[in-house]
């Protein structure tokens, strides 16, 4: 989601919804190699896999990780309705 002139802490939401514990991890693991293999810096990492959320910080870029039943509950993208989806997967 592009946030550039809506939002001024960030440039970039990327949602994504895991349906274990497990997939959570994987998915914080799999972000963490690639921006590493991409030059970021390690991002800053809030939550855990049980709590159904968890954030990565790379400053321009927050990655936000669900569990089904979060990411329905907070409704990001309704919230941040005004940035733009660049891509929607299924």
């Amino acid at each position: 989601m592009d946030l550039r002139g809506v939002s001024d802490f960030t440039d970039f939401f990327v949602l994504a919804t895991g349906t274990s514990d497990r997939m959570l991890n994987s998915l914080v693991e799999n972000a963490q190699e690639k921006g590493k293999n991409d030059g970021m810096a390690d991002p800053y990492i809030e939550g855990l896999p049980l709590s159904g959320w968890m954030v990565m910080d790379y400053g321009s870029v927050v990655v936000h990780l669900f569990s089904p039943e979060k990411r329905v509950y907070y409704q990001l993208e309704e919230l941040w309705k005004t940035g733009k989806i660049l891509l929607r997967l299924k």
